[in-house]
């Protein structure tokens, strides 16, 4: 086959615009993507030229787990992408490859086993009870964004990084900051800095701990020489960045449970499926806005009979991978019964968020904590007066205003 013939026989590039979606609607324009096949291509608002994109199940587990793709190649890079500024740190762990990226995650696997995370379970539930109580004694109406869904994973990601209380809000100012593509790059960046000299100073002090928290270990493994300073800074960063998600998702998920009165009923009645239930919900929940973070390929590779050539840059779509027909029967269908579900919404492969158990557990004792101990709770307002976050990365609302 000739090169003009392989040309001719790409698909189109499509160019997929910034929306601000409400609520938990996918998005029409990966709905459309997906319909037009296992890989198309995309142009994005930002960056230059065009990127691949897959979004079924089994293609999107095999280029996050392919070694010939890439994410320590998108440094030098300006791929398409949705964020307005691209500042990815010469190290970082999202923009590491194996074996970097194994020696870097290896260094605070222990915070995030199961027994890691069981170490912070009866700390996070009495400080989420203190929120809960608060929020009964200060009385309807309220917003469950500000006085549970933000405050609780923030004290959590803290707790498991070992940042001492006083310093939650300037950790949550900063990841905001980061997070937000309306301030602008200095704004971000100024932010980032500053996060990054805190880490910076914490790690340095615990340079040889025996703690069991993130900068303990990150202070142990860099007293060791098995990590640099500059890699563990990366790496705090991203973890304490992503401790935040669990606000945005935990907004959509009660946001479904109370547009759905008929799905909190039934965590009610039935508290012992209320594990799968939450594993149903990150499914569907459409987490981020587009897509994330490209590779690039350093090979030719064949995907469902499309070339992919070395030095293209392709992007995967968990959430399009979560709602794969072949995978999971009626995706759009939210069944608390579906067995199996493997899901992604964590991710996959190497780049898998070391989170996701913490955040299952958050979760979990949100759920437990506000439909047991506060039965009535409701939306205080028409679902569409619900007001969700313009020009985030991110979804998820910025209030939810309840009642009860």
């Amino acid at each position: 086959m000739t090169e003009k013939t392989i040309t001719e026989a790409m698909p189109p590039v499509r160019h997929w615009p910034a929306l601000d979606l409400t609520g938990v609607d996918f998005d029409p324009v990966l709905t459309e993507l997906m319909r037009e096949g296992p890989v198309t291509r995309i142009q994005l608002p930002n960056g230059e030229g065009w990127a691949w994109l897959v979004t079924r199940h089994d293609d999107v587990r095999m280029v996050t787990n392919d070694p010939r793709f890439s994410r320590e190649a998108v440094m030098d890079r300006q791929v398409t992408r949705l964020a307005p500024h691209f500042i990815p740190a010469r190290g970082a762990v999202g923009f590491l490859d194996p074996p970097d990226h194994t020696r870097l995650r290896r260094s605070v696997a222990a915070a995030f086993t199961a027994r890691g995370v069981e170490r912070v379970r009866e700390r996070s539930r009495r400080m989420l009870d203190e929120l809960v109580d608060e929020l009964l004694q200060d009385g309807p109406p309220a917003d469950l964004t500000a006085t549970v869904l933000s405050p609780f994973p923030i004290a959590v990601i803290c707790e498991l990084m070992g940042v001492p209380a006083l310093d939650r809000q300037s950790m949550h100012t900063w990841t905001q900051l980061i997070l937000s593509s309306s301030h602008g790059a200095e704004v971000s960046e100024k932010a980032k800095d500053e996060m990054s000299a805190y880490f910076s100073k914490l790690i340095g002090e615990r340079n040889g701990s025996t703690g069991e928290d993130v900068t303990s270990l990150l202070g142990a493994a860099v007293g060791q020489d098995e990590v640099t300073l500059e890699e563990a800074v990366g790496l705090a960063v991203l973890l304490q960045i992503g401790g935040e998600a669990v606000t945005n998702n935990s907004g959509q998920l009660f946001y479904i449970l109370l547009t759905r009165p008929d799905l909190a009923e039934q965590l009610r009645a039935e508290p012992g499926i209320r594990p799968d239930a939450i594993d149903e919900l990150l499914r569907y929940i459409p987490h981020r806005s587009a897509v994330g973070l490209s590779r690039i390929a350093t090979e030719d590779v064949d995907i469902k009979g499309v070339r992919i050539r070395a030095g293209d840059a392709i992007y995967v779509s968990y959430l399009a991978a979560n709602r794969d027909p072949d995978v999971f029967p009626d995706p759009e269908v939210i069944d608390f019964s579906r067995s199996p579900n493997p899901h992604v919404a964590f991710g996959f492969g190497p780049h898998y968020c070391p989170g996701g158990m913490l955040a299952r557990l958050e979760s979990e004792l949100m759920v437990d904590a506000l439909l047991d101990r506060m039965p009535g709770l409701r939306l205080a307002v028409p679902p569409d007066q619900v007001p969700f976050r313009k020009g985030a990365l991110i979804r998820g609302p910025e209030a939810l205003p309840v009642t009860w």
